[in-house]
């Protein structure tokens, strides 16, 4: 099973480059290149020579013998009343998508849409995902739908939202054609809302789930850190992937564990990152 860790954190700190060093020599065999910073139109992946600079950023993941297994496209994907937004939006995705195939990516995480009128969300989430369809088969990648959660401006508290249960998730991702569309189960996101981890995997089973995101909570707040810093049961997780056969990708998205620790520090963390995920892995394979 291959290991892999997003490049956000440090990357926003230290420039995609020197993101893609330390996560190489810290011995990750993968990379999920997270594109959210999309959004500032000065990035160089909205300019004219966005194809040289992820050629770049191949060439030097590749000197390390490391590849790029996942994506993050710009999120959110759209928003209500957001006419604007979501035309440019649309297109970063699409960009996004390009640059995914550019570096042989294989799954990009495109974001599920919350919105008002509950009678609609899912047709609505169906026609913007099945517009996606053509570019999956032009770049020859496919969309990972995600569960998410939402927020209680209210109460100030995270709430289930899109995708949150087992039941749900497996429902819109039936509807779509999974030739082009598969799930990337957010394991934190589990521990904060709808099921629980382990019955989520277990519910979208080995045909479906075929990405991961992998990081740990205290069930309050969105945390995104290093597992067992938090309170989800890694046991109960492993055991679970374990037995649906799990054969996808064990890719953390842990990277505000970085963010207490100085520069200086982050080859150190990314590291420690690592050992835990080999640890993880050990417990699916060997169970």
């Amino acid at each position: 099973m291959i290991l892999s860790t997003e490049t956000e954190v440090i990357g926003e700190r230290l420039g995609d480059e020197a993101a893609i060093k330390i996560l190489c020599e810290a011995g990750f065999e993968a990379l999920d290149y997270s594109m959210f910073t999309m959004h500032d139109a000065k990035h160089p992946l909205n300019n004219d020579g966005y194809k040289e600079y992820a050629l770049n950023l191949k060439k030097l993941a590749s000197e390390y013998g490391v590849s790029f297994n996942q994506a993050h496209a710009p999120f959110p994907s759209c928003v209500e009343n957001g006419k604007e937004y979501n035309k440019i939006t649309f297109d970063r995705i699409i960009r996004a998508m390009e640059v995914a195939s550019i570096l042989d990516v294989k799954i990009i995480i495109v974001h599920p849409i919350d919105i008002s009128d509950k009678t609609v969300m899912k047709q609505f989430n169906l026609d913007f995902f099945n517009s996606l369809k053509p570019y999956c088969e032009k770049f020859n990648i496919k969309v990972a739908l995600e569960n998410m959660w939402g927020w209680d401006k209210e109460k100030g508290t995270i709430i289930p939202n899109i995708c949150s249960t087992g039941e749900m998730f497996c429902d819109y991702l039936d509807a779509l054609d999974s030739r082009f569309f598969t799930a990337c189960l957010d394991l934190g996101h589990c521990g904060l809302v709808g099921d629980d981890a382990a019955k989520m995997i277990r519910e979208l089973g080995h045909d479906r789930l075929k990405a991961l995101h992998v990081h740990d909570n205290d069930f309050l707040h969105d945390s995104h850190t290093a597992p067992f810093v938090g309170k989800m049961d890694w046991e109960a997780i492993t055991s679970a992937l374990a037995e649906i056969n799990y054969d996808g990708d064990f890719t953390f998205e842990a990277d505000f564990f970085y963010n207490p620790f100085p520069n200086d520090l982050l080859p150190v963390c990314a590291k420690f990152l690592h050992d835990i995920g080999r640890h993880l892995i050990s417990r699916i394979v060997n169970l």
